[in-house]
């Protein structure tokens, strides 16, 4: 009899890399929960040569980094072919994150061995779900291009966005999944920046889920993914009672870019212009005075600092002042490989 699926903390390695690259903050969809803030992000496209010198400032010819061409859509970018091309012969691991769309004949333009993963975005099981939250039409063009892209064999992923909209849609994913061939499943919690930092999907309503919520439907989910033959990935969000905290900042290379310049090491910091990294002329230069980087050391019984600072209303006490809840690093994740 075969054991259900357990999920393991995936702690953090000194040295590991992640390289999460803005080539343009331009989308053709208008998803309500979307975290890009041109004010904060700027909204230019980085032409081909500035995106080349700037992934050459974060390459490592020793060491394999990880890097995650994200948009807007980047799909818009006209040149992600020879991006991709490039960043693979600097010895990255490319993921190209997209809404699913995949403009400019992307599935003919690059071949499914010069990308590591190709990663698709739903926030739902169907039409019904996903597309009130992410546009007419996204759910059905979405799975299409998926199919698509698993016929002609891309390594590909998925990512589910939970809040108050759709968790009560989660358990439906993994036949879904499965259905369409996906390879990874990534549960991620909406974020504190962006559209959901500024309210709810509705007046009165809000978009966090429920800590008791989460921990009752994401674990069960999860499981039933894995058992499927996928592998599930998901942020930790709440510690175990006595698990210490741990920020990323403080262990990994993490680096989040814009097109503006501004790099960001902590994602829940990219609402304000507290990035502790800049690039300007091509060159890379670490800022001064009261920055993100001033929190990582930071220990509060609340555990993470910065959920902390955005969102206090969110964590509940007990009567003697301690958290309910430790909100874990938002970088520290979950995993179920798949038991089949």
């Amino acid at each position: 009899m075969t054991s259900p699926p357990k999920a393991r903390t995936v702690g953090f390695q000194a040295g590991e890399r992640n390289v999460f690259l803005h080539l343009l903050t331009a989308c053709n969809l208008s998803c309500r929960h979307c975290y890009i803030n041109p004010s904060q992000h700027g909204t230019a496209t980085l032409p081909l040569d500035t995106a080349l010198a700037w992934l050459r400032l974060f390459a490592r010819p020793d060491v394999q980094s990880n890097l995650v061409l994200l948009g807007g859509e980047p799909t818009m970018h006209p040149d992600l072919a020879a991006i991709i091309r490039a960043a693979r012969a600097m010895r990255f691991a490319v993921t190209v994150d997209s809404n699913g769309y995949l403009f400019h004949d992307f599935l003919d333009r690059v071949a499914p061995d010069e990308l590591d993963y190709l990663s698709f975005s739903l926030d739902g099981p169907d039409p019904e779900v996903n597309d009130p939250i992410r546009g007419q039409g996204v759910f059905a063009t979405c799975t299409a291009n998926l199919q698509r892209a698993v016929r002609l064999g891309f390594h590909t992923s998925l990512i589910y966005t939970v809040s108050a909209l759709n968790i009560d849609h989660l358990h439906r994913m993994p036949d879904l999944l499965a259905e369409l061939g996906v390879e990874r499943f990534f549960i991620q919690v909406i974020g504190l920046r962006g559209k959901p930092a500024t309210g709810g999907p509705g007046p009165g309503s809000g978009w966090q889920v429920d800590p008791d919520r989460w921990l009752e439907v994401v674990p069960q989910v999860a499981a039933r993914a894995a058992a499927l033959g996928i592998h599930v990935t998901y942020p930790k969000v709440y510690l175990d009672p006595g698990e210490p905290f741990e920020c990323a900042g403080l262990v990994a290379e993490n680096f989040f870019i814009f097109p503006n310049g501004r790099v960001y090491r902590c994602p829940l910091c990219e609402d304000y212009p507290v990035h502790s990294l800049v690039i300007e002329g091509d060159r890379l230069r670490a800022r001064t005075g009261l920055n993100e980087d001033r929190f990582f050391t930071l220990t509060i019984p609340e555990g993470c600092v910065m959920n902390k600072l955005l969102q206090p209303d969110a964590i509940r006490y007990q009567e003697d002042g301690t958290p309910l809840h430790r909100i874990s690093c938002c970088l520290l994740k979950q995993e179920m490989p798949p038991s089949t």
